[in-house]
Parts: structure tokens; sequence; C-alpha cells
């Protein structure tokens, strides 16, 4: 199967950098997939995983309740690449009259909305593969993200 099914391991900052890492994790296995983010993404995240509501809807809220009011849930988000340092995805929506619509998206958008939807989360293999190499080219990075007590996963301030 080219795809594989991760679950959101946690939100953490970057200690270089303070960038907000997303950091999914390989659902069958132990792989992991770290993707640098903005702020608000993380935010947006956060809130979701946090179960915080909001007086008005934000961004993805919004766009999650257009797409079913006009009948096209999100059926699953795919990280489909990375390609010099960034990351891709497309969101499948799943329009009631029937097929599949692929838009494409940054992943933390995609993510953000996957969390409202309760929609499932896929990383294509070859991503795995580039995101290992990548990680050995930074061997600190690895070590750390590897370290990382499962309570560091969840931390990140709003």
């Amino acid at each position: 199967m080219p795809f594989q099914k991760v679950i959101i391991q946690g939100l953490v900052l970057d200690p270089l950098t303070q960038w907000p890492i997303l950091v999914l994790k390989e659902e069958e296995a132990s792989r992991l997939v770290p993707i640098w983010i903005g702020t608000s993404e993380a935010n947006a995240i956060a809130l979701e995983l946090e179960s915080v509501k909001v007086p008005r809807p934000m961004t993805h809220d919004l766009i999650h309740g257009i797409l079913e009011k006009v009948e096209a849930p999100v059926g699953e988000v795919r990280i489909t690449d990375l390609k010099d340092n960034t990351y891709f995805a497309d969101i499948v929506l799943r329009p009631l009259r029937g097929g599949e619509i692929h838009v494409d998206a940054r992943p933390s958008d995609a993510v953000a909305l996957a969390l409202r939807a309760r929609a499932p989360i896929f990383v294509e293999e070859s991503v795995f593969e580039k995101c290992t190499r990548l990680e050995d080219n930074t061997e600190a990075l690895r070590t750390w993200l590897e370290s990382l007590d499962p309570e560091d996963l969840g931390r990140f301030e709003m």
C-alpha cells in the first residue's frame, strides 16, 4: 500500500528555532514525520487536539462548516510528497453525489481540517523514505525526536 495511516504524536517546539513541529507517527510502526509549521496553524491544531471551544469559528472551522453545508465532507488527508524540505498534502473530499475531489494544501492546514472532520491522515510511503534521509543528514534532530518523552509531545503553548 503506498499510503500509511498516521496519528498525531504531538506538537513540540524546535529547540533551536522555536518553530512548532507537528510530529506524525505511523499507526502500525514507529516511523516519524516531523513537519515544521507556522504558529497560526499550530494553534489551530492545538485548539482541536485539546478540545478548546472558541466563541466564533476560526478559519479551519469555517472551511469545515462550508464543506459540510455543500455536502462535500473531508474523507481523508494525504501527505503526498517532500521536495526541497517542503511537504505537500492533498485534502480528499468525498461529495455525497459521489466521486472524489483532491485539493492541494499545506500539510498543517490539511491536518487542522482533518481533525475537525474526524478524517484519517495518511502519509505516502516515499515521504517516510525521504524523511528518513533528511533525518539521517541531521543526526541531532533524529536523536532529539527519538528521546522525547510522551509528555513533551503534547506540549505547545497557545
